[in-house]
């Protein structure tokens, strides 16, 4: 009866993901250009989407199948909005996924769940194998935050860097 339940349950959250817009965007697939589906702006612990025109730098952010990324830690005055350069130098797809620590560990715990699902947020890059991305974010909130793979099994790897806003 508990099994039951419980693939019952699963099956529900499953359908749950699939009908909402943004569940399934990973894979080796090319995103679409964003542009084209700007979501609305939502304020998150860890800021907001940022506007091309207000950059105030851009940050060269390199992905390998080490699973790190270069630099690995980035300092950010308040208030700054920073356009994140990604280069994936790695055979396999690799994303960056900016959140608080306890939002980014609850969300790979879900991506290895379900290995399938995907996403498309402002505050991520999927990257494809030997191409490069762009995210825009806008640091308006301060403290200590993370990004990260989430992709199943890179984050329990240690690909994960942190960002000081302050």
């Amino acid at each position: 009866m508990r099994s039951r339940r419980r693939f019952l349950t699963l099956g529900l959250a499953a359908g749950v993901l699939s009908l909402h817009r943004s569940a399934f965007a990973h894979g080796n697939a090319e995103h679409a250009d964003k542009a084209a589906s700007e979501p609305p702006k939502e304020q998150q612990e860890w800021g907001i989407a940022g506007d091309e025109k207000s950059v105030s730098r851009t940050i060269a952010i390199m992905m390998t199948d080490e699973m790190r990324f270069v630099p690995d830690r980035i300092e950010v005055r308040l208030g700054e909005t920073i356009r994140f350069a990604h280069e994936n130098r790695g055979a396999v797809m690799h994303e960056m996924v900016v959140g608080t620590p306890k939002t980014l560990a609850e969300h790979a715990e879900m991506m290895q769940r379900f290995p399938g699902m995907e996403h498309d947020e402002p505050w991520m890059a999927h990257v494809a194998p030997g191409r490069r991305g762009e995210m825009t974010w806008h640091f308006n909130r301060a403290g200590d935050f993370q990004f990260a793979c989430l992709i199943p099994g890179h984050f329990q790897a240690g690909m994960i860097g942190t960002i000081q806003v302050g």
